[in-house]
């Protein structure tokens, strides 16, 4: 026997079993219990949420020779019948190919002929909104006075294209996405009835991904086991089958994204693209990982365990990052993300417009609109609030105490000092002796955090520069402070030497102090500090 899909194998055969409509099967069974049973009935609501499944569910019913509760019993012929697909009372149309006048003339024609047996003739129409214009017109009269043995059930997915004369003629039942706990409550039941093994977290994720559409969760769950066929279906075996980034990475590429550091921004991307994952969905988890900052920051992270689907973990790192980012931050990021979404479908280029949308969200000064600009204050606020932290250090250190604590001091850093590294190359030493000429051009703020800093050398061919605030560390080791001062090098001495700015840690572990520079013999070079 032939191997059948998921989704066709575990359809409901009774309303009990159909799951996150709860609404519409009671009203269907009080209909049917009730013998207020309507002539046309219109199903409306995104793909494999149950519209198919429920029409057919109905039209069993209603041909039922021994209904029970308003369920079909399953055993007598009629259902049989219905359920392999031979019945003549039960007419399936895909509008999608039959939508011209003459595939409508004919049902026409054909409701005048009452059924050879059962109570009802059902009309199940699917994409019912695919239909022509005439189509449609050929369909109202039937539509509206049909034989009382006839009943239409017409189906859609895109309910706004569908004439007002048509619904007007039919009732209305708006089909919901399917909520991710019912759908991994469904999965389990799979899980059991085809004896796979499957984490919680990989189900949870496949439901998530499906977009409340139960149909395709299944198919997801089908394809994923079918891939490791007797094998345990881990959350990262998901992940690897979809194409899909945990959520660590968009941790990492956030957190990028804050420092306005392309190049590791762009890295990420790399690992992304070479570890065979899927561009688009990226950008559509992405996109779905920056909603729940949002929401988390609009709250205050109070009362979203139930729409915010995470791990424990995870809602630990998605709470730390949503104290780190603005509100119109975020809102900044969601709508490139979102006009990325659209486009990328499209394009031929897909890592390109991914790159080009990551450099747009560390570099705000390339665009003039209004959440640009907010994020443009973010980041002068943060640097302003860096060279405030910075100043306050300066006043704190040795260099403004009492001439007798500081030679004091000055003893215990004597005894305590990191020496030079022998043979320095001339490069180097060059570097150090015209280091107030190439402060002089850099440009932005990193120049005034360099003030006062300690430029020392790590190795015989390598500058080490150490500023003496803490907080100066995530200004100036980005790629635009590097670059400005390999140019001012460059300007000043004619080329640029290895460097490494490094934060010198916290008071308590500043135990060691690298010398600087200008001891070397022939070195006479002014430091400059702020006052």
């Amino acid at each position: 026997m032939s191997y059948t899909a998921l989704y066709r194998k575990w359809r409901p055969d009774r309303f009990e079993d159909v799951k996150g409509q709860d609404a519409i099967v009671k009203t269907l069974k009080n209909q049917i219990e009730s013998d207020r049973i309507g002539h046309a009935y219109l199903f409306c609501g995104t793909r494999g949420t149950g519209k198919t499944t429920m029409a057919k569910l109905f039209a069993k019913v209603v041909n039922c020779e021994a209904p029970n509760n308003g369920e079909p019993c399953g055993k007598c012929p009629s259902c049989i019948a219905i359920q392999e697909g031979s019945s003549m009372n039960v007419v399936e149309i895909d509008a999608a190919s039959n939508n011209g006048v003459d595939s409508v003339r004919e049902i026409r024609d054909d409701v005048v002929y009452s059924p050879a047996n059962g109570k009802y003739k059902v009309y199940i129409i699917d994409e019912v909104h695919m239909l022509s214009p005439g189509a449609f017109n050929a369909l109202l009269k039937t539509l509206e006075e049909p034989p009382s043995y006839v009943i239409f059930i017409l189906a859609t997915t895109e309910v706004h294209r569908i004439p007002v004369t048509i619904l007007s003629r039919c009732q209305r039942y708006d089909f919901k996405r399917i909520s991710v706990d019912v759908i991994v409550d469904r999965l389990k039941e799979l899980t059991e009835g085809e004896g796979v093994k499957a984490d919680d977290k990989a189900l949870r994720y496949i439901a998530r991904v499906s977009d409340g559409a139960l149909r395709d969760a299944i198919s997801l769950f089908d394809k994923c086991s079918s891939f490791y066929y007797g094998s345990e279906l881990t959350y990262e075996r998901v992940l690897e089958i979809l194409g899909a980034v945990d959520t660590e990475v968009f941790s990492r590429l956030l957190r990028g994204i804050f420092k306005s550091d392309i190049l590791e921004c762009i890295d990420i991307l790399d690992e992304i693209t070479v570890n065979g994952r899927e561009i688009s969905q990226f950008v559509t988890d992405f996109t779905w990982y920056l909603r729940n900052i949002l929401l988390i920051k609009a709250s205050d992270g109070k009362g979203l365990e139930n729409i915010i689907d995470l791990s424990k973990e995870n809602l630990v790192r998605i709470k730390e990052e949503s104290d780190i980012f603005k509100q119109e931050s975020v809102i900044r990021y969601i709508h490139i993300f979102s006009e990325l979404s659209n486009t990328i479908k499209y394009s031929s280029q897909k890592r390109v417009l991914v790159e080009l949308a990551i450099i747009r969200l560390c570099r705000p000064d390339m665009e003039s609109d209004y959440t640009s600009m907010t994020e443009r204050v973010r980041v002068l606020e943060d640097r302003v609030k860096e060279l405030v932290d910075a100043i306050e250090e300066m006043k704190l250190h040795p260099e403004n105490i009492s001439e007798i604590k500081l030679e004091k001091i000055e003893e215990e850093v004597k005894e305590e000092k990191i020496p030079l590294p022998e043979d320095i190359e001339k490069s180097v030493i060059e570097a150090g002796r015209h280091r107030n000429e190439i402060l002089a051009n850099v440009e932005g703020i990193s120049k005034e955090l360099l003030k006062g800093a300690v430029w020392s050398a790590e190795d015989k061919n390598k500058l080490l520069i150490i500023p003496r605030s803490n907080n100066a560390d995530i200004t100036l080791n980005t790629e635009y402070t590097k670059q400005s001062l390999i140019q001012a090098m460059e300007k000043v001495l004619g080329y640029s030497v290895d460097f490494e700015i490094r934060l010198q840690g916290e008071k308590k572990e500043k135990k060691k102090q690298h010398t600087e520079l200008n001891t070397l013999p022939g070195i006479d070079m002014e430091i400059e500090t702020e006052e």
